[in-house]
């Protein structure tokens, strides 16, 4: 185990990557914090900013799964965690972009079961709590009246600026548009869940 100092701040941590919160900017550090002692310092998972990068750039929701699992993983896995409940946000939303209504429903069930009772741990990773748990309900019964995937809200309520921005900034270094709903005509995208077991069982078929 390894103890870092920051402002008087005692950090416990792992190796792995981080982006640590300062007035002024996010710098990547080459460490996972496990305890923080004292309040004043904030940090984002770089895989969390990777899951709201492709959120709500490329609307990779299959990746946003990825990414965020492995750091679930790393994480004591904890069937509640707030990053299963974003988790399955991202799954609600993949399903019902490929018309998997029944999926879809019972994954934005799972998500609001999850994250209503996580104000805390919500709000600490820079979402507004409240503005969540209503987006989710909306998007519920959205998708129970079978609106189209292009008219359901599916940015999540961000309220930390300097997060935003950061994600933001992410999305236009991809050459993308923050919010963008143009992944509805990429079909890789939509079915990356094929694409990649074929990708795997061609791998299997080289490895023979």
């Amino acid at each position: 185990m390894i103890f870092l100092l920051y402002h008087h701040t005692i950090l416990s941590s792992k190796s792995g990557n981080f982006f640590r919160k300062t007035p002024y900017l996010y710098v990547k550090l080459e460490y996972k914090a496990i305890e923080l002692e004292g309040a004043s310092l904030v940090i984002f998972p770089l895989s969390y900013i990777e899951f709201l990068t492709h959120f709500h750039g490329d609307r990779d929701f299959f990746e946003c799964h990825e990414v965020l699992e492995e750091h679930w993983k790393q994480h004591g896995m904890e069937r509640n965690s707030v990053w299963v409940g974003l988790i399955q946000i991202a799954v609600s939303l993949y399903h019902y972009r490929r018309e998997n209504k029944t999926g879809a429903l019972k994954m934005m069930d799972k998500a609001f079961q999850i994250l209503s009772n996580k104000r805390a741990a919500v709000h600490t990773l820079g979402i507004n709590h409240q503005q969540l748990i209503a987006i989710l309900n909306q998007c519920r019964r959205d998708m129970d009246s079978d609106i189209p995937y292009e008219f359901i809200n599916t940015n999540l309520p961000i309220h930390d600026d300097e997060l935003l921005t950061v994600c933001k900034e992410r999305v236009r270094g991809l050459g993308l548009e923050w919010g963008s709903k143009n992944d509805v005509f990429d079909p890789y995208i939509v079915n990356k869940h094929i694409a990649r077991r074929e990708f795997s069982e061609s791998q299997l078929v080289d490895v023979k």
